[in-house]
Parts: C-alpha cells; structure tokens; sequence
C-alpha cells in the first residue's frame, strides 16, 4: 500500500464488502478513470475524447479545480476505491497536475495516459508527486504516418520516444504504449512495435487496442478482432489473463503483448470496476453512455458521497448479455 502522505489513514481503499461502491448488476467499482482537461496538442482521427459529445477542447474555466478532484478520489477511496488513472485530453496540459497527484490519499495506484509530447521534462516530477506509471499513445514509429493519424506537427513522434525514455528512466513503470489499430495503416507495424519495445528488457508493454466504431466513417479502418486475437495465441509461448475485463496478455518472443477490445464485448462490460469522471465534474456511469451522468462540481463535501452512490446505481452494462462476476453477487 502506498502511504505517499504519512499524516492519512492507511487503511484507504481497504474496506469490507458491504462498504463497496457496488453497482445494481453487482459489479464492485474499485477504480476511477478521471478526465482532468479537454484540452490537447492532437487531433486523433479516432479521438472520442472520453465520451463526450465532441472533441473540441474545452476552456480552462469549466475544468475541476485540484480541490474537488482530490475531494473525490478521498470520498472514493473511503469506498474502497484502490486505484485512480487520469486522462484528457492531456492531462499534462494542466500545470497543477503535480499539486493534484500530491493531495491524493494513499491508494495502491495511481496511473495517467498521455500523448507523450509533454512528458520528458514532467516525468521525474512527476513521480515524486505521486504518479505511479503512464500509458503512452503511440499508433506508429513512421514519423508521416504518426503526424497523418495524430494531426501532430513534425517532429512530435521523436518527443513521444524521448517521453518514453524519460517515464522508464523515471520509474513510471511498467510504462504501457497504447497503439490504436488502424486496418491499412498501421496494422503492419505490430512487429516493429515488438522490435522497438524489447531493449527496455520489460519496462515497457505494448497495448494493442481495437478501434472503437462509434464514427460511421472510421468502420472501414476496423480489423477482424476474432482473427488478429487467434493469430496472436498462435504466435504466443504463453498466454496469461487479467482479472480486470478477463483481457489476455500474450508473451511472443519475450515481449509482453496485450489486446484490448472494449467494443460488443461482454466480459469487458461484465468485469468492469471504474466509475469515469468528466473534465467539467461529471460522474459517468459509462464511457458510451451520455445521458445517466451526475453533476458534482457545485457539491459540498459532505454531498459528495451521496452523488458517487448516486451514479453507481446508474452503472449498467452497455454490451449485453453480462454474466455477474461471482465476487461481486450479493
């Protein structure tokens, strides 16, 4: 258990069954996924900015002060919420991102994903402060297919590569790249992915995540999930399975390799245990739902819980059929 801040209780996060956050469908939330901007330095072509309904950043004004989200996460956790990932956006547009990771209560851990760009001069402060490891977004190593996918400038991809370097030097680990599979554009790059992760000996994991068809005009860029999973197994010396979302994690020539598919997937909604809070101060039950959320910005402090039970009660499975887990049945 990490005790970052001696003076709280350490017991945070540790609490018994019945003091869960438990959902109607008896899933248990022990995680949050917040969104502290909207704001970013990309324009993703597959870019669902967390749910919203558009992709536009937001001004500086609407976004949670370090006060309510530290607010949160400390109601959480007395809920048995363990673990906490922030995103964006880029959470590394906001210059006070430190001051949040440092009023957090102990958790056992605390995670961020980001585009890389920023974060070679951040990263060792960034653990000092608290932050335990990040996801990187990196669809590919070719600098014109990168800045094509991205909208990103020339010359961002050899950032992102130096931002990798800073997180492992800095011990953000185990430091997970996140490549969005694109079909006829970067589909081919799987193997280079592997070539350019095996020198950091397993500090660094590759993500390999299915794009989410939300967008009409983005369908003909989807892989076959059933053919590329079964062409991993083949290719694997040993598959092993995440408790969260039953995910596989595939071991092929020493490199750890997992594939991430949120979209029609059963398990994924069956086994999830995170409750997503919106740059604005939003409870959202669900990243592909809009219209169940909970407004908490204007709340007291003593009304943030009652909101957080309120917007579990609300979490329902948005891939159907779901098979209860058997831990989390009353």
């Amino acid at each position: 258990m990490k005790q970052k801040n001696p003076g709280k209780t350490p017991e945070v996060g540790e609490k018994n069954s019945e003091e869960f956050l438990v959902d109607p469908y008896g899933r248990k939330v022990t995680g949050l996924r917040i969104s502290i901007t909207e704001r970013c330095n990309l324009s993703c072509m597959y870019c669902h900015n967390e749910g919203a309904d558009c992709c536009s950043c937001g001004p500086i004004g609407h976004e949670m002060k370090p006060e309510l989200i530290c607010g949160i996460v400390r109601e959480a956790a007395k809920l048995g919420a363990c673990k906490v990932k922030f995103s964006g956006g880029e959470p590394l547009f906001r210059k006070d991102f430190e001051d949040i990771l440092a009023c957090l209560p102990p958790l056992k851990e605390v995670s961020a994903t980001t585009n890389g760009i920023l974060l070679e001069q951040r990263a060792k402060n960034l653990k000092a402060a608290g932050l335990d490891r990040v996801n990187i977004s990196l669809d590919s190593l070719v600098p014109e297919k990168y800045e094509s996918i991205t909208g990103a400038p020339p010359g961002s991809l050899e950032k992102v590569i130096k931002g990798i370097d800073s997180a492992v030097e800095a011990g953000l680990t185990p430091v997970k790249l996140n490549m969005v599979l694109l079909k006829g554009i970067n589909d081919n790059e799987i193997d280079s992915m592997m070539d350019f992760i095996r020198p950091y000996k397993g500090k660094v994991i590759l993500q390999l995540i299915e794009l989410m068809d939300i967008d009409p005009k983005l369908s003909k860029y989807m892989i076959d999930s059933k053919a590329f999973e079964k062409s991993l197994a083949e290719r694997s010396s040993e598959v092993r399975v995440r408790h969260l979302h039953h995910r596989k994690k595939y071991i092929i020539d020493g490199i750890e390799v997992e594939f991430v598919r949120p979209m029609d997937n059963s398990e994924f909604c069956a086994h999830c245990s995170r409750l997503r809070v919106t740059a604005d101060g939003k409870f959202k039950p669900c990243l592909l739902v809009n219209d169940n959320l909970v407004d908490v910005r204007e709340a007291k402090p003593e009304e943030v819980e009652k909101l957080l039970r309120l917007a579990v009660s609300r979490r329902k499975p948005y891939c159907t059929p779901v098979k209860v887990p058997e831990e989390g049945k009353k």
